[in-house]
């Protein structure tokens, strides 16, 4: 059973995803404002048994989605995570020891089927497909081998960049990684209920149809456990947290010319066990 944020009509809900629609659980359960609280509270199973047999609420075309946990206290991003991206950087160097990490705003990103916001300052929107985790069981220096029980569920990431933008200063990407509306979590939340679902998990990017990016989660440099335990290690995971685990080669930078995104197309992010998170693209 999957999870998901959606608004209806002005009004915010959560509840599970049925096939033609959504079912609304959040009126339910008034004690548990957003799915954040939900995970918080450990309590995806009451939801999950509680929308077990229900009717539709809301049909297909009635609602637009949100990204599945509304209010993270943090989305911390992992750069430079498969060794062709690593690559491409043509600077001679073997990976580092450690991974390069930034931050991103909720407020940067937006639902499935939801368009991205091209903004009138660039023309260099950019797509990056990546895996995202979210955090069920917080914790400090959390030891690798127990990293992947600290996980609540999985959804998928376009982490959307306008390139010009991450290169204004000498040493931070943040400016280019934060535009309102350049980027999409979703659909919905997979619960994680084995290592297996992110042990050798293909994952692709499609822009109109096109195969851009395809790489596996076995190849990552920096493990997904390995990332809990790093990230753990100097600020304290909180259940809600998101962490957006690297994008393979092939966006559209690393083209020659660069291929940037324009209204119009549609990019589609897709994981074995997690789905596909599809978006368009308009100018703000």
């Amino acid at each position: 059973m999957m999870f998901a944020t959606f608004r209806s009509s002005g009004e915010q809900f959560y509840g599970v995803v049925a096939e033609g629609g959504m079912i609304a659980l959040s009126p339910e359960f008034p004690q548990w404002k957003t799915l954040k609280n939900v995970i918080e509270a450990g309590e995806l199973r009451t939801l999950a048994k509680a929308g077990h047999g229900r009717p539709i609420t809301h049909p297909d075309g009635s609602f637009t989605y949100e990204i599945p946990v509304p209010d993270p206290e943090k989305i911390i991003c992992v750069g430079v995570n498969f060794p062709d991206r690593n690559a491409e950087y043509k600077d001679g160097q073997e990976a580092p020891p450690n991974m390069s990490l930034f931050v991103r705003f909720a407020r940067s990103f937006v639902g499935h089927g939801v368009p991205l916001i091209r903004p009138p300052e660039s023309p260099q929107l950019d797509y990056e497909g990546e895996i995202a985790i979210v955090i069920g069981t917080g914790g400090r220096r959390i030891p690798e081998e127990d990293a992947l029980s600290h996980i609540a569920g999985l959804t998928l990431c376009n982490e959307g960049t306008i390139r010009d933008w991450v290169r204004h200063a000498k040493f931070n990407v943040t400016q280019g990684k934060n535009w309102d509306g350049s980027g999409a979590i979703g659909p919905s939340l997979v619960p994680f209920t084995a290592p297996a679902q992110l042990a050798d998990v293909g994952l692709e990017t499609r822009v109109n149809g096109d195969l851009r990016q395809q790489d596996r989660t076995s190849r990552m440099l920096f493990p997904i456990a390995r990332q809990i335990a790093y990230i753990s290690t100097f600020t304290t995971l909180v259940p809600g947290d998101i962490i957006v685990t690297g994008t393979p080669t092939g966006a559209g930078a690393r083209f020659d010319p660069p291929v940037w995104l324009k209204p119009g197309d549609v990019i589609e992010v897709s994981a074995e066990g997690i789905g596909t998170l599809r978006n368009g693209v308009v100018d703000e």
